[in-house]
């Protein structure tokens, strides 16, 4: 019985570009302003918040920052790439949160 030939390669396809996300849909899903700033309150003052309001305003926070970034981007008297430290100190730091563990590459996908 002979052996299979290890140098003959396996024909593949294309591959598979990741798809972009738009922002403007993302936003439209995007809590009311008032339902924001209860939020925002209650993590501030240590209330006790529901799972599905931390992911609603986790969402909200995600948004606003990829829309800071989005902003500041292109915007020609900025250096480069600080777009990203004043978003995050806009968003998170100066409300007293923690940011979460990647947001600037989850943002990427986004347009």
């Amino acid at each position: 019985m002979p052996k299979p030939d290890k140098t003959r390669k396996k024909p593949r396809g294309k591959a598979k570009k990741s798809k972009k996300a738009s922002l403007k849909i993302a936003k439209s899903r995007m809590i009311s302003e008032e339902q924001y700033r209860e939020l925002i309150r209650k993590r501030q003052h240590k209330d006790k918040l529901t799972y599905q309001e931390r992911k609603k305003l986790d969402h909200a926070l995600f948004l606003k920052y990829c829309s800071c970034v989005k902003t500041l981007k292109y915007k020609k008297d900025l250096q480069a790439n600080l777009e990203y430290p004043f978003c995050m100190s806009s968003v998170y730091t100066k409300r007293g949160f923690k940011s979460p563990k990647g947001v600037t590459k989850r943002c990427k996908k986004y347009e």
